[in-house]
């Protein structure tokens, strides 16, 4: 099946960011793909200083645009975060899958908040005004059961073994990784959940914008089960396309049959709630 991800140029305009998003989605659908995926922060700038004003309860005005677009174009759609979720009182980064009858399908809120601190590079504190979400997020579709991450999820390793055993064939990751964080890891961590669970994995960014504050690496990305980068972006607005092939994940799965050979009586990864 063919997926796409639609790196945007997010601007500080909710009703902008919303109009664009919903155009790339009809012109990937026109093109084929089954299940789009939108990044990380689609509808509004990354910044703490952001999450407040743009936040949305769901569901809310962007969840409803999207849940119609994904039924007009009758596919899967990954709202990446369409802005952050106010519910009771709190905020969570949150992502929203639709199916092609528009039904909501999963609703993932980011369970690691991003607090790093790296001395002359970058500093950043997601906690000072998100709050973290407590659940694995999987759905399943015709081609295959997919499993959601936002961004520093990535850096888990565990989290994505547990999407590996409970049958997940494809993991998307909306994200946007900084220009320090980017280059240096992006498509690394990427390569490793791919090759450590044999199973393809996405992660779709935001466009580089150099005048925002926060700014994105981009290099929206497709990874194959044997580790190799079969599509990626660059830093600017466009949609990528890859055919997910399903029966060369078998082949791999068959050549190296690692998850059979896992040694549960030594080690073990295990979801608690």
């Amino acid at each position: 099946f063919r997926l796409a991800l639609i790196q945007l140029h997010v601007s500080a305009v909710k009703s902008d960011n919303l109009q664009r998003a919903c155009g790339l989605v009809r012109e990937a659908s026109a093109k084929g793909a089954k299940l789009v995926a939108l990044p990380e922060c689609f509808n509004s700038p990354y910044g703490t200083q952001y999450f407040k004003e743009y936040a949305e309860k769901i569901p809310g005005e962007s969840t409803q645009k999207l849940s119609e677009i994904a039924k007009e174009c009758s596919i899967y759609l990954i709202g990446g975060r369409s802005i952050p979720e106010e519910d009771g009182g709190k905020l969570y980064n949150t992502c929203t899958v639709f199916g092609p009858d528009g039904a909501l399908l999963a609703k993932h809120r980011k369970v690691h908040l991003f607090d790093i601190n790296v001395p002359g590079k970058i500093q950043f504190k997601e906690s000072e005004t998100l709050s973290p979400g407590n659940s694995f997020s999987m759905f399943d579709t015709p081609y295959c059961k997919v499993g959601l991450g936002i961004c520093y999820d990535m850096r888990f390793a565990e989290m994505a073994q547990i999407y590996g055993q409970k049958g997940c064939q494809l993991l998307i990751y909306p994200g946007a990784f900084n220009m320090t964080t980017g280059p240096a890891h992006w498509e690394l961590l990427q390569r490793g959940r791919a090759v450590d669970n044999q199973l393809y994995v996405a992660t779709v960014s935001p466009a580089r914008d150099e005048k925002a504050s926060y700014v994105a690496w981009g290099h929206s990305t497709v990874v194959n089960p044997w580790g190799e980068v079969i599509a990626k972006a660059g830093a600017e607005e466009t949609v990528v396309y890859t055919d997910i092939d399903l029966k060369k994940l078998a082949e791999i799965r068959q050549q190296i049959p690692i998850l059979s050979q896992k040694r549960c009586d030594l080690y073990g990864v295990e979801m608690k709630k």
